[in-house]
Parts: structure tokens; sequence; C-alpha cells
């Protein structure tokens, strides 16, 4: 069986989805940008919306009882692939020294212009 997930400390779903579905031990994180959840609004630079995104996934991770030393694999979808290096050292911060397995890709927009959406399976601690 499974269960859906959702947590006050993740921005709202833009649409009709859970934070996450945890079936099982495997967890399945819906895709964050970097809105911020107290204000519900897109903070401003590629920078702050990595780490906006990745703190809003360490919630939802949380809320469906794990961690981020738990997330086995990623997706980072990227508008502008040239910005790789400043996303990578940012992420690679919030996984050491765990590196979990990981697809990055280009994308021509996303959802309220965010610059990043990743997507996260974890398993539970």
């Amino acid at each position: 069986m499974f269960k859906l997930v959702s947590t006050p400390n993740a921005p709202l779903a833009l649409g009709p989805y859970s934070h996450a579905v945890r079936a099982g031990k495997l967890i399945f994180c819906s895709g964050q940008t970097g809105i911020d959840p107290k204000t519900g609004t897109l903070v401003e630079g590629l920078e702050n919306q990595v780490q906006q995104t990745l703190a809003n996934i360490k919630s939802v991770v949380k809320a469906a009882g794990s961690d981020m030393q738990h997330v086995i694999k990623t997706t980072v979808y990227l508008t502008n692939v040239a910005e790789f290096p400043i996303m990578n050292a940012i992420y690679e911060k919030a996984f050491a020294p765990h590196k979990p397995a990981r697809a990055t890709v280009e994308v021509s927009n996303l959802p309220k212009g965010a610059l990043i959406e990743i997507e996260a399976i974890a398993v539970s601690k």
C-alpha cells in the first residue's frame, strides 16, 4: 500500500499532486522549486532558488520519515544548463558526503518561471 505525504513546511502543490508518496520503504518526492513556503513566492536568482529547492526537498523527505542522507536518486531540471556548476556546488553541500544517483536535464520552462526544479526518491530510515 502507499501513503500520501504533505507538509506545511514545503510550498503548496501547484496542481493535483502530493508532496510525496510513500510506498513501503520508498519515498517518491514530487518536484520542488524555489518557492518559499512561508510567502508562497519564488525566491530571486539561481543560487537562492537552488538553496530553497533543496530546503523544500529536505522538508518533504523529513515529513515522509527520512532525511537527505537517505535520498537515493534525484532528477534536476535546469532552464539553463550553462549554470550547472552553480547548481552543482550548492547541491554537493546539501548532500555531502552522500552522493545520490542523479540526472540533470535542461528544459525550456518551469512552473512560475522557476530556474530549477528537483525531484527525489528516498528510502525510509
